[in-house]
């Protein structure tokens, strides 16, 4: 499966103009935790990055919102994502889709609450030149 999504999401970019590989971006995410861009294309003034971000366990991504849509895959692990109201607003396991909407109106932060490492395949689909995500207070949760 992760081959086929990797297939279909990496045509998808290629069709549309010659891949470029780049590096990874800064976050606010806590130790250890990386990112690696897979491909990365700009079509009309969007610019198309498939990276694959690891999280240890017991590690986050950081309080944060994204300029344009994400759309991922869980490769291994299980992510644990909640919202500004510190409600979880979804749990996603090995072979999950999830999609993640743009704006500063939908923070939040991922989180591994398990004991294996998480990957994810991730599509950002953001205006050219936007960063891959942008910084957020924590909005009051008790946790990080």
């Amino acid at each position: 499966m992760r081959t086929v999504l990797r297939t279909a999401v990496t045509g998808a970019v290629t069709a549309a103009a010659l891949l470029v590989c780049g590096p990874a971006g800064a976050t606010t995410a806590g130790p250890g935790v990386t990112a690696r861009t897979i491909s990365q294309t700009t079509v009309d003034g969007t610019d198309y990055t498939l990276r694959e971000i690891t999280v240890p366990p017991g590690q986050s991504t950081g309080w944060h919102y994204h300029d344009g849509p994400l759309y991922g895959f869980v490769e291994q692990g299980t992510l644990s994502h909640f919202d500004s109201g510190c409600a979880s607003d979804g749990v996603y396991r090995t072979g999950s889709a999830l999609r993640e909407p743009p704006g500063p109106d939908h923070v939040h932060i991922g989180r591994n609450l398990g004991d294996t490492t998480l990957v994810l395949d991730v599509l950002y689909v953001l205006p050219h030149g936007a960063p891959f995500s942008e910084d957020a207070a924590n909005p009051g949760c008790p946790f990080q």
